[in-house]
């Protein structure tokens, strides 16, 4: 699979969210998204341009969690492009023991709240962090992405290929404020561990 995205900060996130609400797309989650980065500790990975990550999706119904690999990144006519493979995992603990016997580390926490949405087959996700700015990413073709960019309304000139870290960057040069990407960097104010973000 590949894995074809933009983002942006958020203007006004309700009035997006009606937008394309008005516009057909339909609420698919809406909890919190858990991201664990995992490397080697020489950092192999990293070196290569390359993610393993697990991801947990939690909400009032429970969880369920997701084993991912990608690529190294390309960037083509301001898309970012990430070869991705993922499957389910029926128990997200006994994967982290694994991976933690295997020598995997976690190098990179990011916890947000989300709400997701199938909007005519593409995904539109709001981010909200511990401490930054929300973030919108729109992910799948690139014509599906210009139809949803439209769809919410907001300018083109503002999304782009760039990572995570580039948007913590940008937060933290116009507040003053670290960014805050995990609920733990926020209980001890430690920012985040940008590798790879």
């Amino acid at each position: 699979m590949l894995e074809v995205e933009v983002k942006s900060v958020v203007d006004d996130m309700e009035r997006r969210r009606t937008a394309i609400e008005a516009g057909g797309a339909k609420l698919v989650f809406s909890g919190r998204l858990e991201d664990r980065r995992y490397d080697t500790t020489d950092r192999s990975l990293t070196a290569e341009d390359q993610v393993l990550r697990v991801r947990t999706y939690r909400d009032a119904h429970g969880s369920r969690s997701e084993l991912d690999w990608k690529g190294p990144t390309r960037r083509e006519d301001g898309y970012k492009l990430r070869e991705e493979l993922e499957t389910e995992v029926s128990n997200g603990d006994t994967l982290f023991a694994i991976l933690d016997k295997l020598g995997y580390v976690v190098t990179i926490a990011i916890d947000r709240e989300i709400m997701q949405y199938d909007f005519d087959g593409t995904m539109i996700r709001f981010e909200r962090y511990p401490r930054m700015d929300t973030l919108v990413e729109v992910e799948g073709t690139p014509e599906q992405i210009e139809a949803a960019i439209a769809a919410l309304g907001m300018p083109r000139e503002g999304f782009t290929s760039e990572r995570l870290v580039d948007f913590a960057s940008r937060y933290e040069a116009r507040t003053g404020a670290r960014a805050a990407l995990s609920h733990a960097s926020l209980a001890n104010d430690s920012g985040f561990d940008p590798i790879n973000a």
